[in-house]
């Protein structure tokens, strides 16, 4: 699943320290759901949409 998390991340001025810091995860956890690499649990995709400010179905996008 693809997702927008770096281009939020990146218009609210987090590092990816940041937003991990604030989500209780590690850097590499943020690094791989960006990369397409991890699609995180339901309760970590609605924390990261609640942060970001974003619909959870502005962040990830369903493959056609």
């Amino acid at each position: 699943m693809e997702n927008r998390i770096r281009a939020f991340r990146k218009a609210a001025g987090l590092r990816q320290e940041d937003l991990a810091r604030e989500l209780g995860v590690t850097r590499q956890t943020i690094n791989a759901i960006e990369n397409n690499k991890y699609d995180p649990t339901l309760a970590l995709a609605m924390r990261l949409a609640r942060l970001l400010g974003q619909p959870v179905e502005e962040l990830f996008l369903l493959p056609k």
